[in-house]
């Protein structure tokens, strides 16, 4: 075959793989689900970085959680009431657990914020064990300095109910993180666009408005001194978003797209922007 035949050959191959509506990553693999216009995709093909930035992902829950009650019922702290340690959080009708899909999803999105320079902390480094409860978790964002901290949850609502949100905090009762509720409502709003954009899942249907819930009532969020948001993926009760929730390429995509909106949050605030 000529040298001709060869180059025409790859040409119509790429062309092909483009009507398919593929992404191509940096280590040469191939993504389903292009994201639309206007979506900036910092995980992908772009050469900014995030270094000297520093993100804490918090995988929420724990699996060890639901054989200590004791331990995760004790009350701590959560921003002007005390509230349980933590919860053994939700499954699927069939057993899958939420503690490892926000365990799953945080690992993934980790390895996607380090290959961009960022420096990473979870809060939880296994998911056999118990806790921390929701006062540490918050702590260790606060004195990690993070510029941004992420709580990665699926949550357990009604099964007609499906979609995706995210939670900004209000106003705590104690009124301690007033200087970051405009930074962390930042955060939510690019993080659900980033999030719906590379999965492809509907805002909620049955909590928030159009993806975004404001609540006082969160520890990790009434706690924090920077910028934090929590993450709802999905509906572990609904068929479609478990379906979806039990893929580990939707998981991938998902971590991409926790990814994508630290980093376009980041780099469109300065180091230190929003904390208290």
């Amino acid at each position: 075959m000529s040298p001709f035949a060869v180059l025409a050959g790859a040409a119509l191959a790429l062309i092909a793989v483009a009507s398919a509506g593929l992404a191509f990553w940096p280590d040469g693999a191939s993504s389903p689900g292009a994201r639309p216009p206007g979506v900036e995709v910092a995980s992908a093909q772009d050469s900014r970085t995030l270094l000297g930035r520093t993100v804490v992902l918090d995988p929420g829950h724990n699996g060890g959680n639901g054989a200590h009650p004791a331990a995760i019922n004790r009350r701590v702290d959560a921003g002007g009431f005390q509230k349980e340690c933590d919860t053994v959080g939700a499954s699927t009708d069939d057993g899958y657990a939420e503690h490892a899909f926000d365990f799953d999803v945080a690992i993934r999105a980790a390895d996607v914020l380090r290959a961009l320079g960022a420096t990473v902390i979870l809060t939880r480094n296994e998911d056999d064990g118990v806790g921390p409860c929701v006062d540490e978790r918050a702590r260790i964002g606060n004195e990690a300095g993070a510029d941004a901290v992420v709580s990665i949850h699926a949550d357990g609502g009604p099964a007609e109910g499906s979609g995706f949100h995210v939670i900004a905090p209000a106003a705590s009762p104690d009124g301690s993180n007033n200087a970051i509720l405009d930074s962390s409502g930042q955060l939510a709003d690019l993080l659900r666009a980033s999030f719906g954009a590379a999965t492809g899942q509907a805002r909620s249907d049955y909590l928030g408005s159009d993806g975004i819930a404001i609540r006082s009532d969160l520890g990790g969020l009434n706690l924090s001194r920077v910028p934090k948001v929590f993450l709802e993926c999905g509906n572990m009760r609904n068929p479609g978003d478990a379906a979806r929730i039990k893929d580990p390429a939707w998981r991938q995509r998902a971590a991409e797209g926790v990814a994508d909106g630290l980093a376009a949050y980041l780099t469109s605030s300065p180091p230190g922007d929003g904390r208290s």
